[in-house]
């Protein structure tokens, strides 16, 4: 072979690079429009989260509803986080992530297949004389195939870093359902923990009718008092009465809401006694927020992997506009008689390069990569919409809690001014001075401020389960 010769087949594929390379279509110049949010220099959040920060603090462990120092609560989150139907999806999820990577990450990997064959054909003798036409003719073929399509322009890559980025984004929304069960279970124990302080103030309520019933009894023996006193304290009971019946009613409703969170039937919630949890403080974040929350919330992690795959998608659908570059080949038997198949002279050999084009693709190339580029831009809208709720979840849960301590601490004072007037109701009654209607009219706010009063210090104890759902799985709680 001469020097010119030899140099022939380089040149001969530079040539085809170069032709196929002008052959492409074009991208059109199409792009993403999407622009992920800086926490810290897009979003303000010194003016309403600056007075809760405390320097030099962490975000704390996941077991977060700790801060409630209720073991029963622990034992609760804790068994549902062990077996929790929802958690088995989540983590299904997962394994078709990981089983859909693995199939992706073989696209680039050598093709093969091993084929056996046997045909036969008999060519009429109107067409093709004897001794070749009217006698049928049977081949035997034993071949490998084999095949590879080198990564020239990235495709494939992409497509393995979108399929990761996808595993991630399903890993994260482990944790992010792991958080939900808690703050759910943790949001329905508040609940019944109302419920049974609501009991309370019903059983009160009940108690103090029924010294005021036997009081207005007494009177009326003494002819001090007529049966209206009487039936007027009867009332108040029958009353009392009514309200704890619905306070069981919901105790035992959210028992068995709190069981069907764990993934267990009505009997599991059956077993669930009075919570003893702790009031909550004031509540704190780090000061390392808004950036941390970043990393700490886990719908705003995935969401992130999310966008990262999507932008591996443009990637995907821009190398889809240059050439494929293959390498394929086949080595086999071939014999008319199987005697012969295993012979030196049935050696069936056929390799080599091909290049295809994507001719007459344009306008289909450019939909996908515009579809591509949308789905970055919703993946990039999502995140920034997650983001700006991230914040605002954090700030309302602040908030709340600052006004609810405001009235709180207002209404407790009511309270507290409320009791001292129903004494005096009292001991003007019992006196003589007074009448049993003062002694209603005294008792009648008592009643509604204690009822306000339980429901405002539960919606307290939300916000903390709030604030935590808000951050990710962490809060900081100083005093009780």
């Amino acid at each position: 072979m001469s020097k010119s010769q030899s140099f022939r087949p380089r040149g001969l594929t530079a040539a085809a690079l170069a032709m196929a390379l002008s052959a492409c279509a074009s991208t059109g110049g199409l792009q993403p429009k999407g622009q992920i949010h800086d926490a810290n220099a897009t979003l303000a959040t010194q003016e309403s989260l600056g007075q809760y920060v405390r320097s030099g603090a962490e975000f704390p462990a996941a077991n977060w509803w700790t801060a409630f120092g209720d073991a029963q609560l622990d034992t609760l989150i804790r068994e549902a986080l062990s077996a929790q139907p929802s958690l088995d999806a989540a983590n299904a999820r997962v394994d078709l992530a990981n089983a859909q990577l693995g199939l992706v990450t073989q696209e680039d990997k050598w093709q093969g297949q091993a084929v056996g064959q046997v045909s036969g054909v008999q060519l009429p003798e109107t067409i093709i004389p004897e001794p070749i036409g009217g006698e049928f003719k049977a081949t035997t073929i034993g071949r490998v195939q084999f095949s590879k399509t080198f990564d020239v322009w990235g495709s494939n890559k992409a497509k393995q870093a979108q399929s990761l980025d996808a595993v991630h984004a399903a890993q994260v929304d482990v944790q992010a359902a792991r958080l939900s069960i808690a703050a759910n279970i943790a949001r329905a124990y508040v609940g019944l923990d109302q419920a049974y302080r609501a009991k309370d103030v019903a059983a009160d309520e009940r108690q103090r009718n029924e010294a005021l019933l036997k009081l207005a009894s007494a009177r009326v023996k003494k002819g001090l008092d007529n049966e209206l006193q009487v039936r007027n304290s009867q009332m108040a009971i029958a009353s009392a009465q009514q309200l704890s019946f619905a306070a069981d009613q919901q105790i035992a409703f959210l028992k068995h809401a709190i069981a069907a969170l764990m993934g267990q039937g009505p009997d599991r919630g059956n077993a669930i006694t009075r919570p003893a949890m702790k009031q909550a403080g004031r509540l704190n974040v780090p000061s390392v927020l808004p950036s941390e929350l970043l990393g700490h919330r886990p719908d705003l992690v995935a969401a992130r992997w999310r966008v990262e795959a999507a932008a591996k998608g443009i990637d995907v659908a821009k190398a889809a506009f240059y050439p494929t570059i293959n390498l394929s080949g086949m080595a086999g038997l071939a014999a008319a008689d199987v005697m012969d198949l295993f012979s030196a002279k049935a050696l069936l050999l056929q390799v080599g390069p091909s290049i295809s084009l994507p001719l007459f693709a344009q306008r289909r190339l450019q939909g996908q990569l515009a579809v591509n580029d949308a789905q970055y831009d919703l993946a990039v809208a999502q995140y920034n919409g997650l983001l700006a709720g991230a914040l605002r979840e954090v700030a309302d849960a602040l908030t709340s809690n600052r006004t609810l301590d405001a009235q709180i601490g207002s209404l407790q004072m009511a309270v507290d001014a409320a009791r001292k007037a129903e004494a005096i109701a009292v001991a003007r009654y019992r006196a003589g001075l007074g009448t049993q209607i003062d002694v209603l009219n005294a008792q009648r706010p008592l009643l509604q401020m204690n009822q306000q009063l339980v429901a405002l210090k539960a919606q307290k104890n939300q916000t903390l389960v709030d604030l935590n759902t808000a951050l990710g799985g962490g809060v900081l709680m100083e005093g009780n």
